[in-house]
C-alpha cells in the first residue's frame, strides 16, 4: 500500500469560504485567485468549490489553459500579465484578460496583430513597490493604452502592501481614488486582507476584489485574528498516520541532535511525514498536532520523513492511539476537529501560504 500521508482538499470548505468573501463584499464581484496551482491545492480540485465565483485570477498561461479545459467560458485574469509578445497571441485564442503593469507590456499590446481587442487591467505602484506605474505615470499610461486599437476596456487595479497590519491602507487608497478620480474604467482593490478588515470603508467600494489566501482557510492577519473568528474553514488538511511507537524513560531523547529529553516516563509515536512531504523542518518541540483529534505536540527535530509525537494527552483523554492511528498536521482531523494551519506556519516562523504551496509530489490527494 502507498505510505498514510495524503492531502485532502476539502470542496465545501471553499464554497464556504467563497461565500463569506461574497458577504464581506455583497457588491461587488469576486476573482476566485488560483495562482500557485490554487495555493498548492490543484487547479482541477478546487474548481468545483469556486466555480461560483465571477472569474479566476491566477499568473501562468498553463493555469489559464486547465481552467478553461475544465470548462469555464466567464472571465480569467493574468496578474502579472504577459511575459512575452507571443503570449499576447494565446491571450487572444483563450479569451483572456490581462494585468498592464510596464511600458513593456503596452510596447508589446501595441505590436500585437489581433481581430479582437484586449480586455486589460491597468496596475497602478500605489506603495506595494512590485508591479505598477506609479501615480505620476498612470495616466500616461492610461493615454498610451486608451489610443490602441488593440485595447478594448481599461480596469484599473492596485495592491495593499499592509492591509493585514497596524498602516492599514487609507493613504494607498487615498492615492488611488485622486489619481484615478475621473477616469473611466472598473476598480479592483481588495485582496483577503483588504476585503475582510476594509471592504465596509466607503473609499475601497470597487468592482471586483481579488480574494486569495482565505478562499484556502487561512485567516489572513494571523495571529491577530484566527481563521474562527472570520467564520473560514480549512480547505486542506493534511494527515498521516502513526508508523511506530517508542516507550521513553526519564533521559531518553528522540531524534537527530537529541533536541528533546524526556523528563518523565512517556509513550510517543512515530509519524509518516517529514520536511520532504512539505512540512516545516523549522517545526520545533511543542508543535500542535492532532492524533485522533486530539491536541498534542511534536517531540524533537522534524526530520525527511518522520516526525515524533507526545502521546500523554490522548491516554489522558481516554483514547487507545498507537500504530495506524489517524494524524492530522494541519486542517480538519476526521472528527471534525480543526487544527489551523496558521498555528503550524506560526511555530514554523512562516505563514500559511508557504505551507499550502510546498506540500510535495510524493504527498497523494484526495477530493472531498
Amino acid at each position: 500500500m502507498p505510505r498514510p500521508i495524503q492531502a485532502f482538499v476539502h470542496t465545501d470548505a471553499l464554497r464556504h469560504n467563497l461565500a463569506r468573501m461574497r458577504a464581506a463584499a455583497p457588491d461587488t464581484r469576486v476573482w476566485a485567485v488560483v495562482k500557485a496551482n490554487a495555493y498548492g491545492h490543484g487547479v482541477e480540485r478546487v474548481f468545483e468549490g469556486l466555480r461560483g465565483a465571477d472569474g479566476f485570477a491566477l499568473l501562468d498561461l498553463e493555469e489559464a489553459q486547465r481552467i478553461r479545459s475544465l470548462g469555464w467560458r466567464g472571465p480569467v485574469l493574468l496578474l502579472e500579465g504577459v511575459f512575452e509578445a507571443r503570449d499576447l497571441e494565446l491571450c487572444s485564442r483563450l479569451d483572456l484578460w490581462h494585468t498592464v503593469h510596464c511600458d513593456e507590456q503596452i510596447d508589446m499590446l501595441s505590436r500585437h496583430k489581433t481581430q479582437v481587442p484586449h480586455r486589460i487591467f491597468l496596475k497602478m505602484n500605489s506603495g506595494m513597490n512590485r508591479l505598477g506605474f506609479t501615480p505620476t505615470r498612470f495616466r500616461s499610461a492610461w493615454t498610451r493604452l486608451n489610443q490602441l486599437p488593440q485595447v478594448d476596456e481599461i480596469s484599473l487595479v492596485t495592491h495593499f502592501s499592509d492591509a493585514d497590519g497596524a498602516k492599514g491602507i487609507a493613504e494607498q487608497i487615498a492615492l488611488f481614488n485622486k489619481t484615478t478620480a475621473d477616469l473611466p474604467g472598473e476598480r479592483s482593490t481588495c485582496n483577503s486582507a483588504g476585503l475582510l478588515r476594509h471592504a465596509s470603508d466607503e473609499t475601497v467600494a470597487a468592482d471586483w476584489v481579488r480574494p486569495g489566501i482565505a478562499l484556502y482557510g487561512s485567516a489572513p492577519d494571523f495571529p491577530e485574528r484566527n481563521i474562527a473568528q472570520w467564520d473560514l474553514q480549512p480547505s486542506m488538511s493534511l494527515r498521516s498516520r502513526i508508523i511506530a511507537t517508542q516507550e521513553l524513560n526519564v533521559g531518553d531523547t528522540v531524534g537527530y541532535g537529541s533536541s528533546f529529553t524526556a523528563n518523565v516516563s512517556m509513550r510517543i509515536g512515530i509519524v509518516a511525514c517529514g520536511y520532504a512531504d512539505g512540512y516545516p523542518r523549522h517545526c520545533a518541540t511543542g508543535t500542535s498536532v492532532l492524533v485522533d483529534g486530539v491536541r498534542t505536540r511534536t517531540l524533537g527535530r522534524v526530520s525527511m520523513d518522520m516526525i515524533a509525537v507526545d502521546l500523554t494527552p490522548c491516554t489522558a483523554a481516554g483514547h487507545e492511539v498507537g500504530f495506524g492511528s489517524e494524524v492530522t498536521l494541519w486542517g480538519k482531523a476526521s472528527n471534525g476537529t480543526v487544527l489551523p494551519i496558521d498555528e503550524v506556519a506560526q511555530a514554523a516562523g512562516t505563514v500559511g501560504y508557504e505551507l499550502m504551496c510546498a506540500v510535495s509530489n510524493r504527498v497523494g490527494f484526495t477530493q472531498d
